[in-house]
């Protein structure tokens, strides 16, 4: 039976919110677990309750893909929430919402590197206008550093991990259903975890008592940020594609934004409302002229004759 549109938009919108929101509870929790113990028990969670959820439709993995399947999971979640935690360490929940934001903005630049696709004027103007935001957002009147350098400098290792990730993505989802694919990420996301969480982290989670908004904050993670989100978000993209879905990602940081101010009663300046502001026009563009090649796309293929 296919789902109304008001639903399918609605469990858009709801990914959305639970990924905004991410940054927030994420900031909870580092609190008293650090960004290892937090990632490890975040993806252990989140694997077993995917794995009960979609047993029955797990793909048995062809032995040859193991290698494709290793370094996809190495680089996001492990390398990408290894930058994204630590860098929510050194800035605002906000300021770490946009940079990770820009994902889609390199996304045009890796396709036409790592596959030789066509690299379009909106493209680079995308970028450059997104990139003036997140400079807007980092650096004050006198172009100095405004929020921490190294944070800043790992979140844009989380994003070079979420691109390097898409070469190894791409090869697999013609072969792999996203369930199976993203299953598979979260296991071996979180052994890879294990041993950085056994060796560093252990003697100091027997040790600590978190609070019960701590606690809630990591089951939020676990069961909102990383498997209800990715199944509603999933369900958009089936109904209403790739490139139209992926236009509300640009909600992303208002949630965050909205959210920290509430919750954590971060302080957003006029320069961070300016430079969020740049940064979604900058998606929009390229966001934007996809839809329209998508179009185009449809367009000539309704006036090809058939037979």
């Amino acid at each position: 039976m296919k789902k109304p549109k008001y639903y399918v938009y609605m469990l858009v919108l709801l990914a959305i919110v639970f990924w905004g929101i991410s940054y927030v509870w994420m900031k909870i929790v580092f609190e008293f677990y650090p960004p290892i113990t937090t990632m490890f028990l975040r993806l252990s969670i989140s694997s077993a309750l995917m794995y009960g959820i979609f047993r029955s439709q797990r793909q048995k993995i062809d032995r040859k893909d193991y290698k494709a399947f290793f370094l996809l999971s190495f680089f996001s979640p492990f390398c990408y929430f290894i930058g994204e935690s630590f860098g929510l360490l050194h800035v605002s929940p906000t300021v770490a919402a946009v940079i990770i934001a820009t994902i889609p903005v390199f996304t045009p630049i890796l396709g036409f590197i790592a596959f030789s696709e066509r690299l379009s004027f909106i493209n680079i103007a995308g970028f450059v206008v997104s990139f003036t935001g997140v400079l807007i957002m980092v650096l004050d009147a006198e172009f100095k550093f405004s929020a921490s350098p190294l944070g800043v400098g790992l979140l844009f290792f989380a994003v070079l991990s979420a691109l390097i990730n898409i070469i190894f993505l791409k090869k697999l989802t013609h072969k792999y259903s996203s369930f199976t694919i993203i299953s598979v990420q979260n296991l071996l996301g979180a052994l890879f975890f294990m041993p950085l969480f056994f060796l560093f982290d252990f003697s100091h989670f027997i040790s600590v008592r978190p609070s019960a908004e701590a606690v809630g904050s990591l089951i939020a993670l676990a069961v909102f940020g990383s498997t209800l989100a990715f199944m509603f978000y999933t369900s958009g993209v089936r109904a209403l594609g790739v490139a139209r879905t992926s236009i509300f990602t640009n909600l992303i940081p208002v949630v965050t934004a909205i959210t920290s101010l509430i919750i954590l009663k971060e302080i957003i300046d006029q320069g961070k409302l300016l430079g969020m502001a740049i940064v979604i026009l900058g998606l929009l563009m390229t966001q934007v002229t996809r839809l329209r090649e998508k179009r185009k796309a449809r367009l000539a293929e309704s006036l090809t004759p058939k037979g």
